[in-house]
């Protein structure tokens, strides 16, 4: 059975704070912000939005996408760490809140890697005839964590969700292989506080994140039998530029060939991946039977990627 994606959504906030915005809040500049992140904007929630509203927005997207209705979904993984609060989970408020009523719920939380290992968890229970349509959301309120006084942080992150509704696809198309891990001796470097806040060595994880992004790419792309030149489009985790063109060059691919939303949404956590996939699909960047490469890293420390052939 060929195991793939039969449906994309997402979600973004309206209000757009921009790098302009935050040089009157903290000591930074636009010009900093960009050349070290790639960020020009984000998109923030506002105080009465809470995470599970921006995940029902994007499954709904995700669902009409897939031409399925609510009772169609057998299960619902929701990607997150900044849930509406710790439970009921957020996955079992949007299941209720979509009418799913023959879905089981359950979140699942790897930080910026969430989105890839909740795909992965997916591809397991459609493989096993287990369960049939999957929806898999990645979202989070980083807003709501993060402290508007640190200007090491606050610049880097926004909100949003995406979805995709996981199931079987035409044979030779869909996920091909995924690689997971985890370093837990890394966890000290991007935590929440015992004050709420996210709090994050920047430097320690830099170095992480552009050792594994490219040797995951690799690694998943080697698994599927493939080679870096069959690669069409690759859509890295968006947390900062730098790390992104040391996969991208990994890979030997041209620029216009890497999604950059970094841009206008900055790091959206478990949301990025499922957000960029989302757009370059309905932008037309990736069209049936291009080979796609998604990865990302995360809090944890976390890592995740997946090789596929787009298409139902």
């Amino acid at each position: 059975m060929s195991v793939g994606f039969i449906g994309l959504g997402h979600y973004v906030p309206p209000k757009i704070v921009t790098n302009k915005d935050l040089e009157k809040i903290v000591d930074t500049s636009d010009e900093w912000i960009r050349t070290r992140t790639g960020i020009e904007e984000r998109r923030i929630a506002e105080d009465d939005m809470n995470t599970s509203d921006m995940a029902y927005l994007s499954a709904v997207d995700a669902l009409k996408d897939a031409n399925l209705t609510a009772e169609d979904i057998d299960l619902i993984l929701v990607a997150t760490v900044t849930p509406d609060m710790p439970f009921p989970s957020v996955s079992c408020m949007i299941q209720e809140r979509l009418g799913a009523i023959r879905a089981a719920a359950m979140d699942v939380s790897a930080a910026c890697s969430g989105f890839m290992y909740a795909i992965s968890t997916a591809k397991q229970f459609v493989e096993s005839k287990t369960y049939k349509n999957i929806l898999v959301v990645g979202v989070e309120k980083l807003s709501k964590i993060t402290d508007w006084s640190d200007r090491s942080t606050c610049v880097l992150f926004g909100d949003g969700a995406g979805a995709a509704v996981i199931g079987e696809v035409s044979e030779g198309r869909g996920i091909l292989s995924y690689e997971l891990g985890s370093d837990g001796t890394g966890g000290k470097h991007l935590y929440q506080n015992s004050d709420d806040y996210l709090v994050m060595n920047g430097r320690e994880v830099f170095k992480f994140a552009v050792r594994k992004m490219p040797e995951a790419s690799v690694n998943v792309i080697e698994k599927a039998g493939l080679k870096k030149e069959d690669v069409d489009y690759l859509i890295p985790h968006q947390a900062n530029i730098r790390i992104m063109e040391a996969a991208r060059q990994r890979l030997d691919i041209s620029e216009d060939r890497m999604n950059q939303s970094i841009k206008k949404y900055g790091n959206t956590s478990a949301a990025s991946i499922a957000i960029a996939l989302s757009e370059s699909v309905k932008d037309g960047h990736i069209k049936d039977d291009d080979i796609v490469v998604l990865v990302g890293f995360g809090g944890g420390l976390t890592w995740g990627s997946i090789a596929l052939r787009w298409g139902k």
